[in-house]
């Protein structure tokens, strides 16, 4: 590194992070309005702001060509403006949903707002990471942010709970993770993913230590994304946690994990490497997640074991370890985003139960549509989508990362995942069901009327229709963004890279 000019070159690097920068300064005056005025309006609408330009910014750059900034420790281009994208749309999104949430439980704290932007931040350094330092450096910065988001109603038992579970079980996790970037590090002596790939694993011990290492390193990152066997703490947090973090933390957090697995894989892992190791965990994964929905009566954790599930679904096209297996994960995480996102803020504008929905069952909500149809036509939606079926994009989901797995061979794995999204037809139907289907009068839940149900806010409303007409949008008019996706991986705009 040529210390003279290294202020320069940093300077000439903004640009790269514009997004990251203004979501991280607008954090700080929000924390700084919150100390003069406690909890002020403006708060989350700055937020919502700084989210809405920087959308747009990385629209812009969706084709610019790809590279590196800042040393080599972060990504540039197509690909980050993709995940980038899908993570401030998610956070653009929670921000709506929350507002009117955290006011009926009294939590509309200017940290909260502070904590998301921050949790934004450190998910757009992690989807866009080339050296493991940065890895680190970003999921540790979501990781905390969503540990304090997790526990954030202090007085509820639930919500402590899981906030301590999580905390335990992600400082658990990271010791697997640090470990293994330690064994990487050793077999290649160095952090850059790319310089990884190049570097001679000459002799039995350094290959021992690298593929050892890599192996910690994925435990970690199977649990950062709720893939089994490693999903035990996703059920008990996503049921105690505020609703709309939920949805944020299943989709957002997720999308820039597996941006940042696609990256390892993709830049620092000779080619094949892992493809059977992603291929077992995606099937016990899809299994765990679906079979156990099956039982499940309370909503949060039904859409807990479904996150999980869906994670199953990205590693099937990981599993494929081609160019179209990569491209059809990132559009997989953009739409899983879209549907989870909604998902979760249905069930927080449903909520009565005054304790984040971790007691609230399904049968309470019968009937539901009828006095709330355009709550009850986006979670249809949602529950079609996630299911799989045309014309939505989850359906050309599930057909954009099955299809590279099969012509890599892996066509035993795409059996099972569409026997397993067969399988989740009956849980996501039985949620429309029991929204149109049955009636109040055939469930007597206690502590439960119609007036209980919260008041429905014209932005979270127009939130979940934006999320329901995108889902039918992606479905129909789907070839330019898996046109796009794939361009991140051409050979020629690699072969560029450093």
């Amino acid at each position: 590194m040529d210390l003279a000019n290294a202020y320069a070159a940093i300077v000439a690097d903004l640009p790269a992070v514009f997004s990251m920068g203004l979501v991280g300064v607008v954090g700080l005056v929000m924390v700084a309005i919150d100390a003069f005025h406690d909890n002020h309006w403006s708060i989350p609408w700055l937020g919502v702001g700084a989210l809405a330009v920087s959308t747009v910014w990385e629209v812009v750059h969706l084709g610019a060509p790809q590279g590196t900034a800042f040393f080599e420790t972060i990504r540039t281009g197509g690909f980050a403006a993709f995940i980038n994208l899908i993570v401030l749309l998610s956070g653009l999104a929670t921000i709506l949903l929350s507002r009117p949430y955290l006011n009926r439980l009294e939590r509309h704290y200017g940290e909260v707002y502070a904590l998301i932007m921050y949790a934004t931040v450190g998910m757009l350094l992690l989807g866009t990471a080339n050296d493991m330092i940065s890895i680190f450096l970003g999921l540790e910065t979501m990781s905390v942010c969503l540990y304090v988001l997790t526990g954030l109603v202090r007085e509820d038992e639930g919500a402590v709970e899981s906030a301590l579970k999580y905390f335990l079980l992600g400082a658990f996790s990271t010791g697997f993770f640090l470990y293994g970037i330690a064994l990487m590090y050793g077999a290649t002596g160095t952090l850059t993913l790319p310089a990884m790939a190049q570097a001679e694993l000459a002799t039995f011990s350094s290959q021992l230590l690298f593929w050892g290492g890599l192996g910690l390193f994925l435990v970690g990152f199977f649990f950062k994304v709720s893939a089994a066997p490693f999903h035990m703490w996703t059920p008990d947090v996503y049921q105690g946690a505020p609703t709309p973090l939920t949805g944020y933390m299943s989709t957002a957090s997720k999308a820039a994990a597996f941006a940042s697995l696609i990256l390892v894989l993709y830049y620092a892992v000779p080619s094949g490497g892992a493809q059977l190791a992603l291929a077992v965990v995606a099937v016990i994964t899809m299994v765990v997640g679906n079979v156990v929905a099956l039982s499940q009566s309370n909503v949060k954790r039904l859409l807990a074991y479904s996150s999980i599930a869906h994670a199953g679904y990205v590693l099937v096209g990981l599993a494929a370890g081609s160019s179209a297996g990569y491209s059809g994960a990132l559009f997989y995480l953009l739409v899983y985003s879209v549907m989870n996102i909604g998902a979760f803020g249905v069930m927080g504008m449903l909520e009565w139960d005054q304790k984040q929905g971790r007691e609230q069952t399904l049968a309470s909500l019968a009937g539901v549509a009828e006095q709330r149809p355009v709550i009850g036509v986006t979670m249809s939606v949602f529950m079609f989508s996630l299911i799989g079926f045309p014309p939505f994009g989850g359906f050309i989901g599930k057909y954009a990362v099955f299809a590279p797995a099969v012509e890599a061979g892996l066509t035993w794995v795409v059996v099972i995942g569409v026997l397993m999204s067969a399988v989740s037809a009956y849980y996501y139907l039985r949620v429309v069901y029991v929204f149109w289907m049955q009636s109040p009068d055939d469930v007597a839940v206690d502590g439960f009327t119609e007036a209980a149900l919260p008041p429905a806010t014209p932005a979270a409303v127009g939130t979940l229709l934006v999320c329901a007409v995108a889902l039918l949008v992606l479905g129909v008019f789907f070839g330019g963004i898996l046109e796009t996706t794939s361009t991140f991986f051409e050979a020629a705009s690699m072969a560029a890279a450093p």
